[in-house]
């Protein structure tokens, strides 16, 4: 089948010039156990595309996300040109100033984005030493509602030393989706260590999704990691409600992919996972080959 991967980067080539640089205790874990600076700055456009070629990925969604100060204007068009140039491989979550920004300049950037024809917005409160649920995004999260853009958030565990855990809990996710119902929602990461629970929101509300970038799928297949209610449901319950992502270039996706269909998943639910629920959700037309 043809495979869509539900997050990519923004290369790091193609972001502003003056990108923000995080404090050293924001990314030395990541360092440590993602090897993130030097992924990052390794990825090129070029180097995905061919990736997408080899592993038959025939689109994917980008992320143009921001962990800091970066203009998400210009982190914005940057993901606009790429979208320009490559008609047809790839969608566009956008991204919005949530440092110091007020949350009427917030729903305001939503609709900007919408504007822009990107199909949703990407946000990491933690990071900006927010709760998910926190009101001063809710402006955001009502725009977004209105406007049919999908919103994708930061879940589960980050390697940052200077923002707490607790920003990512998920009943703060359920809250959300229980104040906008009509809202759809995806929990990047999804939502580990608190596998469970983040498991008991998505089945609670249909219009969560829980995804997988930079996670690697032996890992959630493995018995005892914390990933088995999660992993048990994909075969059922959840099935329509998982979707593959790579996040590359923090995940090789020969390697995602590989590990997948090595998990011992049935064929219903990787179709499900590597096609189905993304073609759903983000509109891709086209059937599965």
């Amino acid at each position: 089948m043809s495979v869509i991967d539900a997050r990519v980067r923004l290369p790091q080539e193609l972001r502003p010039a003056t990108a923000y640089a995080a404090p050293r205790q924001q990314v030395e874990q990541y360092d440590r156990v993602l090897q993130l600076t030097d992924k990052m700055n390794a990825g090129r456009l070029a180097d995905l595309l061919q990736a997408m070629d080899d592993e038959g990925i025939g689109q994917a969604v980008m992320h143009a996300e921001s962990e800091g100060g970066e203009s998400a204007e210009a982190l914005n068009e940057a993901l606009c040109r790429v979208l320009a140039d490559h008609p047809g491989r790839f969608a566009g979550i956008g991204c919005v100033d949530v440092a110091e920004s007020r949350p009427t300049r917030i729903a305001r950037q939503a609709a900007s984005i919408a504007g822009l024809g990107l199909l949703g917005v990407t946000v990491q409160p933690a990071f900006f030493g927010l709760d998910i649920d926190d009101r001063r995004l809710y402006p955001l999260y009502s725009r977004a509602e209105e406007l049919g853009l999908i919103v994708a958030v930061h879940t589960g565990i980050t390697y940052s030393r200077m923002h707490p855990l607790r920003h990512e809990r998920p009943e703060l996710l359920d809250q959300v989706a229980c104040d906008f119902p009509d809202l759809k929602l995806i929990a990047c990461h999804a939502g580990w260590p608190w596998v469970t629970e983040y498991c008991a929101v998505a089945r609670r509300h249909p219009t969560v999704y829980l995804e997988f970038g930079a996670l690697a799928p032996r890992y959630v297949a493995r018995a005892g990691t914390g990933w088995d209610p999660l992993f048990g449901m994909m075969r059922n319950v959840l099935r329509d409600q998982v979707l593959y992502g790579s996040d590359w270039p923090m995940m090789a996706p020969a390697r995602a992919l590989a590990e997948w269909r090595e998990s011992g998943l049935p064929d219903a639910a990787l179709r499900a996972l590597f096609h189905d629920n993304a073609s759903r959700l983000f509109g891709f037309g086209g059937a599965a080959r």
